[in-house]
């Protein structure tokens, strides 16, 4: 419980963490349902919040989809999370980019090229990309 305490976690990550503690995989496998039937662990809530908190921070559904996916979030609720912020992608990129490299767009293509790569770094896909830089063609 005091892991669940901190913040919201997927059920394959706590039940790693807990079977590297040392715990019984049967004991740890019964207590992680019934965690689940009462409602206190949801793969879907954590999706949801690890989606917000990851784009706060600038990153793009790209590479937090993976991030997701290597925490054992089934690919169906990372989709839909994912899904749902949809309008927001394009925002979040150009905030990330204005952060790093400041207003003003690149002309010259070497700065170009190193603003794109850090957009893609971050996860963010090529649409949502060329969407940001379509002002400077």
């Amino acid at each position: 419980m005091d892991l669940l305490s901190r913040r919201e976690h997927a059920v394959a990550e706590l039940r790693r963490k807990l079977i590297e503690k040392g715990f019984d995989e049967l004991f740890v496998d019964e207590a992680l349902a019934g965690l689940v039937a009462d409602g206190l662990l949801s793969d879907a809530r954590y999706a949801e919040s690890y989606v917000r908190s990851r784009m706060n921070r600038g990153f793009g559904p790209v590479r937090i989809r993976e991030e997701l996916r290597q925490r054992g979030v089934a690919n169906e609720l990372i989709g839909d999370c994912i899904a749902f912020q949809d309008q927001r992608w394009i925002e979040t990129a150009r905030g990330a980019r204005q952060k790093r490299f400041g207003s003003e767009l690149p002309t010259e293509m070497k700065a170009r090229a190193k603003q794109l790569k850090f957009l893609q770094y971050r996860g963010f896909t090529s649409d949502q990309i060329k969407h940001i830089f379509k002002d400077v063609d």
